[in-house]
């Protein structure tokens, strides 16, 4: 009789580890597209395939299917069908999803895109997803403009809220759900944008220079040119900024153009000490400082140039 109910106890315990062990849902994702990438409200579309196979009746992934670091998510279109006995369905998906992008070395910068896919309804007690590495993948002729996708995959893990969503009868404040995960990175094809967005500055900083050319005593060229140049560069870096998303981070923005700043008042610097020595008759130490000052100004500026631009490269 002892050895009946040792036995009955097993099996009970058995059976009670057996129903607790979570369901497993195969998951995948083909991404259809990459597009309206918004720097300044830090945020992108995506489209993906998503697909998912299940023997558990109680899911519904089309009312239970949620992205939570999506900003919002079109209704899917959904298709439902079964494989085996276990229900197949595929969703078509559009979400807008918000990203906190990394802009220190922009334009020469790539981001690295997150979807985060959970059931609203069940933890990970009760569901865990596995990827389905062979069939996700991304549309080999998917265009981003100005862009490159490295690094696709998807993956399993589990997000943790510090909550317990208000049941009493929970051990701890604390839920965990599994989520299935879409990654790519990108990377910019940057000379033609850093170009386009700089050609400002640059021009901005030439018409300063040109300033040299004139003698130190001409007063209107020498300090006009400057001051000139300098509201072009202000105005060119205002520009940008309105393209970048607020970051107390000091980017390459603005460190080329502190640059330019400090190399325009360079200039005016280098011909108020040339006409000084001027107006004090030392006209050949004018002319020196002016000749010595103008050299090393541009050269400075250049290598300056070459060393932060190399630096956001690497």
């Amino acid at each position: 009789m002892k050895g009946f109910v040792v036995g009955l106890i097993i099996i009970l315990c058995s059976q009670n580890s057996f129903s607790a062990a979570p369901d497993t849902v195969k998951a995948g994702a083909y991404v259809i597209s990459v597009h309206d990438i918004n720097f300044h409200d830090k945020e992108y579309t995506i489209r993906f395939w998503l697909w998912l196979l299940y023997n558990n009746p109680k899911f519904n992934f089309s009312k239970q299917l949620d992205i939570p670091n999506a900003k919002s998510i079109e209704p899917p279109d959904v298709i439902t069908d079964s494989i085996d006995g276990n229900a197949w369905i595929m969703m078509k998906m559009k979400c807008t999803m918000k990203e906190s992008w990394v802009v220190g070395d922009f334009p020469f910068d790539s981001q690295h895109l997150h979807v985060q896919i959970e059931n609203t309804l069940f933890d990970k007690s009760t569901l865990v997803f596995k990827p389905d590495l062979a069939g996700s993948q991304y549309g080999k002729k998917i265009a981003i403009d100005g862009w490159k996708i490295r690094n696709f995959a998807v993956s399993t893990h589990t997000n943790e809220y510090e909550t317990a969503f208000g049941d009493y009868r929970a051990p701890s404040q604390r839920s965990e759900f599994a989520t299935f995960d879409i990654d790519m990175d990108i990377e910019r094809d940057a000379w033609g944008l850093f170009m386009k967005i700089f050609v400002g500055m640059y021009i901005a900083f030439l018409i300063a220079i040109i300033s040299f050319t004139p003698n130190p005593w001409e007063l209107e060229p020498r300090f006009g040119l400057p001051v000139g140049g300098l509201f072009a560069a202000v105005g060119n870096k205002y520009i940008i900024d309105s393209l970048l998303p607020e970051s107390s981070q000091f980017t390459l923005v603005d460190t080329l153009h502190t640059l330019t700043f400090l190399s325009i008042f360079a200039t005016l610097v280098v011909s108020a000490i040339a006409l000084k020595l001027h107006d004090w008759g030392r006209k050949e130490a004018c002319l020196k400082v002016s000749s010595i000052g103008s050299k090393l100004v541009v050269s400075g500026y250049v290598v300056a140039n070459i060393i932060f631009i190399v630096m956001a490269l690497w």
